[in-house]
């Protein structure tokens, strides 16, 4: 158990790490063109004392095998070291990132992750919060992704008002091709210059971005991209996007159109929503000569323009008249539905992808836990269950939640049965369902609510 002088030494590290947070933010307000050279020298142990306890404890290791406890064993040594070598130039090196291959929603590709060393992701943090602290002045309030206060929910509730509020619109549902491993890093470090001109940052992060990746033995040293899973990515992302999408799109796109037009990011997912056919189709075509500009890429499958508006009063049912195209964004599918009142609304439920990737999870993990104890089984599934509630439990998304419930019951049983050769009938699995109970679904977000 903590005492309350370890209690009162976190809260006054807390408060003085705040203190300096404000002011950072508070000289990137009044400087807002300039670019800001005095910002390394607010990183001392306090800070990173901050930073090590932002930094998530149980993640996997790094190519050094060390663990956060570890590093806790002799924490404020490593942390003075740390300092020291960040701030000397040479002293410090950045390890390369390991690198794994976790699936993809399909089930059948797989994307690359980026895992530091424990103390890399400690420094990140530190350099990650002085970013954010600068950068947040900076932001529109179109971006979402990554940043305090600002969820996946709010970037939703933003795409349904605007959708509603047009009615019949025309919206771009985009997706950047392999982003984390297209960044042109020259590019990344002009795009940063602009506001960051601390030379100790920027060669840190210059370090990270060069540090190669450790994969089955082997260490590579691609030419572009940021470490996907490292702590300092979000941040850089956001900030690269900042800069060639958000900027662009409200100072040079959004005059030059006839309509109503909206942005609405998170991280590299956004969707643009226009009032006007010609200009959605005008804003694709430079959106496209945008990107590659920057070494980006839309993806030519996933990217697609639709006409989105309520179904027409009268046609045929099933017919394409009835019901337009819908779209997906952060894992949920946007589509025109009948409300209780018998008027069209925008309504959202669990994509179809996302759903078969959820239950995939689940089937693989009751598997190969399904020779463990039953209490241990249920509040595993408890846990992804409420997990899954907490995200998904969106005003109409009731029928996916049911669907969601039912299919993890139903998993479970599968395995279950597989235990022995004798199996397990169905009336079987009701009574163990009476005692090792699962939660049921339930909204937990309201589309009504105002953001």
């Amino acid at each position: 158990m903590e005492s309350s002088g370890g209690k009162m030494m976190v809260t006054t590290n807390t408060n003085n790490v705040s203190t300096k947070l404000e002011r950072i933010a508070k000289l990137a307000k009044q400087m807002p063109q300039a670019g800001l050279t005095p910002l390394a020298h607010h990183i001392d142990v306090n800070w990173l004392h901050e930073a090590y306890r932002l930094t998530r404890k149980t993640g996997a290791v790094g190519v050094d095998g060390q663990t956060a406890t570890d590093y806790a064993a002799n924490l404020e040594e490593n942390l003075q070291s740390l300092l020291n070598r960040a701030k000397s130039g040479d002293s410090y090196r950045a390890p390369p990132v390991r690198r794994v291959h976790i699936p993809k929603g399909d089930g059948k590709k797989t994307r690359p992750l980026g895992i530091p060393s424990f103390e890399d992701k400690v420094l990140q943090r530190a350099v990650a919060m002085v970013l954010s602290a600068v950068y947040e002045q900076d932001f529109l309030d179109c971006s979402y992704g990554f940043r305090p206060g600002r969820s996946a929910h709010h970037a939703l509730q933003a795409v349904w008002k605007q959708t509603m509020d047009l009615g019949d619109c025309w919206v771009l549902e985009a997706d950047i091709e392999d982003f984390f491993g297209s960044v042109e890093r020259k590019q990344l470090r002009e795009v940063l210059s602009l506001r960051i001109r601390d030379g100790v940052l920027l060669r840190l992060i210059g370090k990270w971005l060069n540090a190669g990746v450790m994969e089955e033995g082997c260490l590579y040293h691609p030419e572009t991209g940021v470490p996907q899973g490292g702590v300092i990515s979000p941040i850089l992302s956001n900030i690269f996007l900042h800069e060639v999408l958000d900027l662009w799109f409200e100072h040079t796109v959004k005059p030059r159109l006839e309509g109503v037009a909206h942005l609405t990011r998170f991280a590299d997912d956004f969707v643009m929503v226009f009032k006007s056919e010609r200009d959605a189709r005008r804003a694709q075509a430079v959106l496209e000569k945008r990107f590659a500009k920057y070494g980006l890429r839309l993806h030519p499958e996933k990217t697609k323009l639709m006409r989105f508006r309520p179904p027409p009063s009268q046609g045929p049912k099933g017919s394409e008249g009835e019901r337009e195209r819908s779209f997906d964004l952060l894992g949920f599918t946007f589509y025109w539905g009948l409300s209780r009142k018998k008027t069209w609304v925008v309504k959202q439920k669990t994509s179809k992808s996302s759903l078969s990737k959820a239950l995939r999870r689940i089937s693989i993990w009751c598997k190969r836990n399904r020779h463990e104890p039953m209490k241990q089984q249920q509040q595993a599934l408890k846990a992804k269950l409420q997990g899954h509630y907490s995200y998904y439990g969106i005003t109409g998304n009731s029928p996916a939640l049911n669907r969601f419930a039912l299919q993890v019951r139903r998993r479970w049983h599968y395995w279950l049965a597989r235990r022995s050769n004798r199996g397990m009938a169905w009336d079987r699995m009701k009574v163990i369902l009476k005692v090792f109970r699962l939660p049921a679904p339930r909204v937990v977000h309201s589309v009504y609510k105002t953001t």
